[in-house]
């Protein structure tokens, strides 16, 4: 594994404790505000408080660098020695987002912009598989947690595990009696992660970044007792791409989630109507293109060995989340027959699915940020063109046009919901919003839900909260604090420990059945918390599914 560099705070104390072995597999304290974990034979340093324990920037892998890179991911090598693991590993890298900002909606897009500025890690490097871990602080070596495993979202293209910060779960946790462990993993990206193509697909190579998310969820399985952790306890809970991660990892190897988690959380992003892997070859040839390997003979190794710089360089030359392609993703997670045996939504449908218990939602107006990428578009011709030649490339003229009459140019139907007139950007902006907020969010999840197995417990939710928030509503990521500090953290909590949400301290929130889909909507009103019934939309989001079934992207 790649070196460590030791941080001079920790000079002292590791030139006087090394060697010194824990007695036991758990956290010990040490004098200064350090504590140390024993993982084999290498000792780990972290930081401490009255609160919590953290241990950052743990390598799970050998780095995916050199002719390790477009390969599986390998399992770190024995740990041996002393490791400080104060601060955050590398983010991998991160796909430079291109925008082309129609004239007079600078303002406007600049807001759709900043909402993905969060998601951007820094800029990244290969060798960047690591995981970070957050402990109540008073571990004992009786201590037997359930832990929580987050997988953060950025479309695919963006995000790291340095960016969201568990310390109110993890103090709300000890406050319920009911304390957990927080882990969260880095993933290879973009092109780098979830390159696809025949060539990917003849080398068993695909899908990469979630073979990275298993591989961590693997680690945990070994060393998480060294925390204080339980194996058998661990929920994998993300939102957006990281929530599609978790949906995928329920539909991996056919359903078999191999004992790796009993509990599942998605906040907006059920798995994603997304098809085989080859539908990603013509990005794959503009990489070898892009990076001089057009005349080699074998072109996946010429691109294992081409220089960091021109490969990232052409990796972001490709559309992007912010690209006017929007969720029509160049770099997403496809079938490849092995890790994902079909396309997700087959696979719901015939019930390759982990059996565990989940909990999956949505914000109402999931789409009005992505059709910022389309103010372009301002005529019903344009809508229909786009969608075809973007969506839905192999419907006829007739689907096109039956959506389009259920997703109405009336901007009173349109998103954000309930705004009347208000926020039409341009006379299609509305239409667009809800029909792209339905495409990747609210149906799938809504058919996914629908696709039950029998007796397998689910619970829904919906935030329509924000209203005022000019002009995008109850926008995409709005919701992440009510889980990380307010509305939802006991309830997530509750779940990590019990595989039920509901506790004494919170409303009532009923099982979702497709006999009785009810929600649990959390509003600005009165009430914060009401229960509804998920039927809105009913028609186009049931065509929108079937059209997803038949023209997978």
């Amino acid at each position: 594994m790649t070196a460590l560099l030791v941080i001079p705070g920790l000079l002292l104390i590791l030139s006087l404790l090394h060697g010194e072995c824990a007695a036991a597999p758990t956290i010990s304290l040490v004098q200064g505000g350090y504590a140390k974990v024993q993982l084999d034979a290498g000792t780990f340093w972290g930081i401490t408080n009255d609160t919590l324990t953290r241990f950052l920037g743990i390598p799970f892998a050998q780095p995916p660098v050199g002719d390790l890179r477009f390969r599986l991911p390998l399992p770190n090598d024995p740990y041996d020695g002393d490791y400080p693991a104060t601060f955050f590993g590398n983010s991998c890298p991160q796909q430079a987002p291109p925008l082309s900002i129609p004239e007079g909606f600078e303002n406007i897009t600049d807001l759709f912009v900043s909402s993905f500025v969060g998601t951007q890690a820094g800029p990244g490097a290969e060798d960047c598989l690591t995981v970070n871990v957050w402990a109540p602080y008073n571990i004992s070596d009786t201590s037997v947690l359930p832990v929580l495993a987050w997988i953060y979202g950025g479309g695919f293209e963006d995000g790291g595990s340095n960016l969201y910060d568990p310390t109110t779960i993890i103090a709300r946790s000890i406050e319920m009696e009911q304390p957990v462990i927080f882990l969260s993993m880095n993933y290879r990206l973009t092109g780098i992660g979830f390159l696809a193509s025949e060539e990917v697909l003849q080398a068993r190579v695909a899908n990469l970044g979630l073979q990275d998310q298993r591989l961590a969820l693997h680690w945990v399985q070994k060393y998480i007792p060294a925390f204080g952790g339980d194996p058998t306890k661990v929920t994998i809970w993300g939102q957006s791409s990281g929530a599609q991660s978790v949906g995928l990892q329920m539909l991996a190897k056919g359903g078999d989630n191999e004992g790796l988690f009993r509990g599942a959380v998605m906040e907006s992003g059920p798995p994603p109507p997304v098809g085989n892997i080859t539908h990603g070859q013509r990005y794959y040839d503009d990489l070898v293109i892009g990076t001089n390997c057009a005349n080699a003979s074998d072109t996946l190794q010429c691109l294992r060995e081409a220089p960091y710089e021109i490969l990232k360089k052409a990796i972001d030359a490709t559309p992007s989340l912010l690209s006017y392609q929007s969720q029509n993703l160049a770099w997403p997670p496809r079938a490849d027959g092995t890790f994902l045996v079909d396309n997700p939504l087959s696979q719901l449908v015939e019930r390759k699915v982990a059996n565990v218990p989940f909990i999956v939602g949505d914000v109402d107006d999931e789409g009005t940020i992505f059709a910022l990428d389309t103010l372009n578009i301002t005529t019903d011709a344009e809508v229909h063109e786009y969608i075809t030649s973007n969506y839905f490339p192999g419907a006829t003229s007739e689907d096109i046009d039956m959506l389009l009459q259920l997703y109405t140019q009336d901007p009173t139907q349109g998103s954000p919901y309930d705004t009347g007139l208000n926020n039409m950007l341009t006379p299609e902006y509305k239409r667009m919003a809800s029909f792209q907020g339905d495409f990747i969010f609210q149906a799938p999840r809504r058919f996914m839900l629908q696709q039950l197995l029998t007796n397998q417990s689910a619970w829904a939710y919906l935030v329509k909260k924000g209203k005022v928030n000019y002009p995008r509503g109850s926008f995409h990521g709005s919701e992440l604090p009510d889980f990380f500090s307010g509305d939802m953290t006991d309830y997530l909590i509750n779940f990590v420990n019990h595989l039920d949400p509901n506790g004494p301290n919170t409303v009532n929130w009923p099982k979702y059945t497709p006999s009785s889909p009810e929600l649990l909507t959390l509003t600005d009103g009165p009430t914060p918390f009401i229960i509804t019934n998920d039927t809105y939309r009913e028609e186009p989001m049931a065509l929108v599914s079937n059209l997803s079934l038949k023209y997978p992207l």
